[in-house]
């Protein structure tokens, strides 16, 4: 069991932070929302709880170091979202409409071993299943961690989970994804990919590619993975949802499924630029929650 010290943080007047626009717009899966509407998450070895009352937003939880070092990294609250939201929102008044929606949204720094493996399991899957398979496995290879009287579970490092043998990760539920989840974790534990080189690596088709070459990682999984842990707010990543809004938006195809993902790669990088990812976000919050 990890011993830490209890902190507290509070952000004043904060714009750009809705809590149920970050933790349920997709790209996470270890965040769950109390009963008096805060949500509590594990990420990176912390455990923290976050409530927003009027325009304040407070953290609070056990954290390995400086809570507001941590909360500002995580929560990206260096980027101005208030100028990303206005850019975006003069792109077209379907934009528009989605950014209002999903006013809140922040783009999560997230550990980018975690995401690999969380958006491996996610393939073909729904949230609240992917959210189970992840606490069972944590709870199995990760460390405990005690707050407000309750046991979280840290996210296996590639050492912890290369003690799972593909039947015990099938024990989780993990269906078909299991000898991927295992393969993945052999190939960093063999350093024949390593996070370091995926963090380091500035072209992104050539880290698309090598992201790509993992079990399991196809364009998608890729995207999000640039997308969610690497900053990478070019990539659009392509669903289902996705699919469905830009071409009820733009394409006006009948049989949607006909809708190339290159189709909708290109018209992104057309119309939103460098910002396609976060718009992505938008857009697919909108079309699934509404």
């Amino acid at each position: 069991m990890i011993d830490m010290q209890l902190q507290k943080y509070e952000l004043k007047n904060c714009n750009s932070f809705e809590l149920k626009d970050i933790f349920d717009c997709g790209q996470c899966f270890r965040w769950n929302e109390e009963e008096d509407k805060s949500y509590t998450g594990v990420f990176k070895g912390n455990v923290l709880n976050v409530k927003k009352v009027g325009e304040d937003v407070y953290f609070e939880g056990v954290c390995n170091d400086d809570i507001e070092k941590i909360c500002r990294e995580y929560f990206d609250l260096d980027t101005n979202y208030e100028e990303i939201k206005s850019r975006l929102s003069n792109i077209d008044e379907h934009l528009k409409k989605s950014v209002e929606y999903g006013k809140g949204i922040r783009i999560l720094n997230q550990d980018l071993w975690e995401t690999i493996i969380s958006f491996i399991i996610s393939a073909n899957n729904n949230i609240p299943r992917i959210k189970v398979i992840i606490e069972r496995m944590s709870a199995k290879y990760g460390n405990k961690i005690e707050y407000n009287g309750k046991e979280y579970f840290t996210f296996p490092t590639i050492n912890e989970l290369r003690k799972a043998s593909v039947e015990d990760l099938r024990g989780f539920g993990m269906g078909f994804r299991d000898k991927r989840v295992h393969d993945t974790t052999e190939i960093f534990f063999n350093r024949v990919m390593s996070i370091e080189e995926l963090q380091q690596e500035k072209d992104v088709d050539v880290l698309r590619e090598k992201l790509m070459s993992l079990p399991g990682v196809g364009r998608k999984v890729a995207d999000c993975v640039m997308l969610f842990s690497l900053k990478r707010y070019d990539v659009f990543p392509v669903d289902v949802w996705i699919r469905r809004v830009m071409n009820e938006l733009y394409i006006k195809e009948e049989d949607e499924s006909k809708v190339s993902k290159e189709l909708l790669q290109n018209l992104a990088r057309e119309k939103y630029g460098n910002l396609a990812g976060i718009a992505q976000q938008y857009l697919f919050y909108y079309r699934r929650s509404s």
